[in-house]
């Protein structure tokens, strides 16, 4: 029995790691491509950009590992049974059930690994990572000074290049820069004929050769008085600009700044951010009736005489007295001020509510994420047994359809415990809850032999179903 595990083991790791790759890969794909604009431009490095990839590619783990099991599983056990290995081990004495032991028992390994997994590494790689981005999206794009536009790259000063030229385009011609370093607009403009353009101080610096040029200043006015203010032109054979290019490059962040999001907490972390919004809208909820109150006008009443009902009486507009007029506005005025603040209480309350459910669906997500490693185990090997064929074709198109159920169910009850129309647990839960009958389904079909995906197999259930109506 050991070589037969060993067998099937071996069957199934390759396909695994193979599916897992390709998976990792198209999720991390398309997970980059929502932020190819913050990229592209800025001149990172290839040492940034594998950083910011490793660390996505640790984020996308958990959700590419029940994918990859789904496929492989079905593969393998797909490949058995067309090459008629799966009938052969059937017919020595061991039951599908044995012949699904290994893989199964592989895959509780994998989903314990995976919950420990997305419980620490996770959020440190999410940390990293959003980091980082955050850091690559404050970097200015990297210096780029295109004919006739102006640059305003540099702060302080706008560049305009007529012509480029030479190999490297660091021969200028016509050029005009606006100095408005000093905060008072542009005060000064220098055009010069012609000019080189380099790097100095190991790129920490862009130098500025500029040749037969003018310097159009404007003097500030020691008085205040505007009429007064000189302008100053000055002719140069030869100009040397030094400009600071710190500004161009990836300056780190502190991490602990971005500590505090959901994404980079673990269980023990989560739980005590949502413990504190429960108190927090428990001591809100306590508070509403107090805070009310100063909005209510209250009359003490003499408790010893009887006080006669007050009788009804339809007045028109015409006959309401002053005093009636002022009483009427007063309380219209406090119904506005009541609605106004219940509305912003309310709200309040709906936001801190929100905000405490997305936390536990980060909690509950740890959890489903790795119990999925099983439930598409229970779903993928069985109906390999089932449709008996292996490969990238038929297996990856089922695998697929059940991945997008899989995908759309969570997103639904995420959806719905966010917003308090279902327990947070229920909702995140849903998923793996209702694919779980449709694996045991397929598993108890693929011990019976079962030929549930053969049109023979649907013609005799029409029949049945047309005998019953009978």
């Amino acid at each position: 029995m050991k070589k037969l595990d060993k067998l099937i083991l071996r069957s199934f790791i390759g396909p695994f790691l193979l599916t897992f790759a390709v998976v990792e890969f198209i999720l991390l794909t398309q997970y980059m491509l929502k932020y190819l604009d913050d990229l592209v431009g800025k001149d990172l490095g290839f040492a940034v950009i594998a950083q910011l990839l490793m660390y996505f590619s640790l984020n996308m783990a958990p959700v590419a590992l029940p994918l990859a099991v789904l496929i492989s599983s079905l593969m393998t056990y797909g490949n058995l049974g067309e090459h008629h290995e799966l009938t052969a081990i059937k017919t020595s004495g061991i039951s599908l059930l044995r012949i699904l032991l290994p893989v199964f028992i592989f895959s509780i390994f994998l989903s314990i690994g995976a919950f420990f997994f997305n419980n620490r590494v996770v959020p440190k790689a999410n940390l990293k990572a959003y980091s980082l981005l955050w850091d690559i999206r404050q970097k200015k794009p990297s210096l780029d000074i295109r004919e006739n536009i102006f640059y305003n790259g540099i702060p302080g000063y706008s560049i305009k290049v007529t012509e480029k030229l030479g190999e490297e385009g660091d021969i200028l011609k016509g050029v005009m820069i606006y100095d408005h370093s000093s905060g008072r607009g542009n005060t000064s403009v220098i055009i010069a004929d012609s000019g080189r353009m380099y790097t100095k101080f190991n790129e920490q610096y862009l130098a500025f050769d500029l040749f037969n040029g003018k310097i159009y200043a404007e003097e500030a006015s020691n008085t205040g008085n505007n009429s007064q203010a000189g302008f100053v032109r000055q002719k140069f054979t030869s100009q040397k600009m030094l400009f600071n290019l710190s500004s161009f490059n990836l300056d780190r962040t502190r991490e602990d700044l971005f500590k505090g999001s959901r994404m980079m907490l673990n269980i023990k972390e989560l739980r005590h951010v949502t413990d504190s919004l429960e108190k927090q809208l428990g001591q809100e909820r306590k508070l509403i009736t107090p805070n009310l109150g100063p909005y209510y006008s209250y009359f003490k009443a003499d408790s010893t005489k009887r006080v006669a009902a007050p009788k009804i009486k339809i007045i028109s507009k015409k006959k309401i007295s002053q005093p009636n007029a002022s009483i009427i506005a007063l309380a219209a005025n406090k119904a506005r001020n009541i609605k106004s603040f219940t509305a912003a209480y309310t709200e309040k309350m709906k936001g801190t509510y929100r905000e405490s459910n997305n936390y536990q669906i980060e909690i509950f997500r740890k959890f489903t994420q790795s119990a999925a490693c099983i439930i598409m185990f229970l779903i993928g090997a069985p109906l390999g047994a089932i449709i008996k064929k292996g490969g990238l074709g038929m297996p990856v198109l089922i695998s697929i359809l059940f991945f997008i159920i899989f995908y759309v169910l969570t997103i639904l009850g995420e959806k719905w415990g966010r917003e308090g129309i279902v327990i947070v647990g229920a909702g995140m839960w849903a998923a793996n809850l209702i694919l779980l009958p449709i694996g045991l389904f397929f598993l108890y079909q693929a011990r019976n032999d079962s030929s549930l995906l053969e049109t023979d197999f649907w013609r005799r259930f029409t029949l049945r179903l047309k005998r019953i109506k009978l």
